[in-house]
């Protein structure tokens, strides 16, 4: 009987959202701030060396499952599979570059208790330091239909940018259509309602997608103020890192994602989508071209100088860099991807001491 009150509610599927230099500091953060027993399952897409041997020995350590792959994995087919592995009544997705704050988890589950929601979504913010900026509080999701019968996508996400400051104690809990999987608490039965993740989606708006099929199926979607978490993109620091980025932000990949999300919902090629094709690799000259632009031009201060570097000369050679891995990755995907994935289980005896939630 006493054994029972420690039974986990809640399984944090952890997986790679775009580079793995991160992982260290985000799983110590869940462990830290997390006060409820937990079960968690790590989802490892093919992370170097050094942070494959800490999160083995963090495995060992903590007593969670592991799941290892050889090859890079898009983020619908790593939460996939550790989807397959949950057997709680919640999970929490959560890339592996997020920072939780004190209460987060306990926080979205009582409010999935109190109201009864399918998902519910903390207060995201974003950057360094955390917890000061907002990424997102709530948002909408939905497909409407013009006054020419073509149907739109309609994503907004509100507070995007603001401070945090004096704001979260203005927020209340309120449904809402949108949350983002930086972090997302599920009920796992909606999966037997709705199936797994599509994994088709490659790279973006997978969040959108399942949102909308959530609230197709009768689902709500609840935004949660009293947990607070903040993903932190930042530098990339290792080969592994910018090869993954390359092709988690791949054109290739985001092209697919996108066209998949159009056919499947009947969805009109309106300036949603456009404004995405002429962006495509915004993220890559962010992430990888600007910090080298900036390098090669010793530090002068020339916006000019600065576009002929990026678009002149390092774009295009960049765009062809990103179609050759992203080739070579799809020639050798499905031979990698029948290779079984390495599991890291628990040991039975050790298993009850971690899910009462003791480190």
């Amino acid at each position: 009987m006493e054994a029972a009150m420690y039974i986990p509610k809640v399984t944090i599927v952890v997986s790679p959202r775009e580079r793995f230099s991160f992982a260290r500091q985000s799983l110590e953060s869940i462990y830290k701030h997390t006060q409820i027993p937990f079960r968690l399952v790590y989802v490892d897409g093919n992370s170097p060396a050094e942070v494959q041997q800490y999160l083995l020995d963090q495995a060992q350590q903590r007593q969670f499952q592991l799941i290892r792959t050889e090859y890079y994995l898009s983020p619908n087919r790593a939460r996939n599979l550790g989807l397959a592995l949950v057997e709680t009544p919640y999970v929490a997705f959560v890339d592996n570059d997020v920072i939780v704050a004190d209460g987060w988890l306990s926080a979205l589950i009582d409010c999935a208790e109190k109201t009864g929601a399918t998902i519910v979504g903390p207060l995201m913010c974003q950057d360094e330091p955390v917890h000061e900026t907002i990424h997102f509080a709530g948002g909408e999701s939905r497909i409407i239909e013009d006054v020419k019968g073509r149907r739109l996508l309609r994503e907004k996400m509100y507070k995007q940018g603001q401070k945090l400051s004096q704001k979260r104690f203005h927020f209340q809990r309120m449904p809402t259509e949108l949350c983002e999987f930086h972090c997302m608490l599920v009920r796992r039965d909606i999966f037997d309602q709705v199936g797994f993740f599509d994994e088709a989606i490659l790279n973006t708006k997978e969040h959108l997608d399942f949102c909308i099929i959530v609230a197709q199926a009768g689902g709500t979607v609840y935004f949660e103020p009293e947990s607070l978490v903040t993903y932190v993109p930042g530098t990339l620091k290792s080969l592994a890192d910018f090869h993954y980025y390359m092709l988690r932000w791949s054109d290739a990949w985001e092209l697919a994602s996108l066209g998949h999300l159009r056919q499947k919902w009947n969805l009109a090629e309106n300036t949603y989508f456009t404004q995405r094709y002429k962006a495509l690799g915004w993220r890559r000259r962010q992430a990888i071209l600007l910090p080298l632009v900036r390098r090669l031009t010793l530090g002068v201060n020339n916006q000019l100088l600065e576009k002929v570097m990026m678009y002149g000369l390092l774009a295009p050679l960049e765009k062809t860099l990103n179609r050759y891995l992203t080739y070579r990755y799809a020639k050798s995907f499905s031979a990698q991807a029948s290779q079984p994935t390495t599991l890291t289980p628990p040991s039975p005896r050790k298993l009850a001491a971690a899910e009462t939630g003791t480190p």
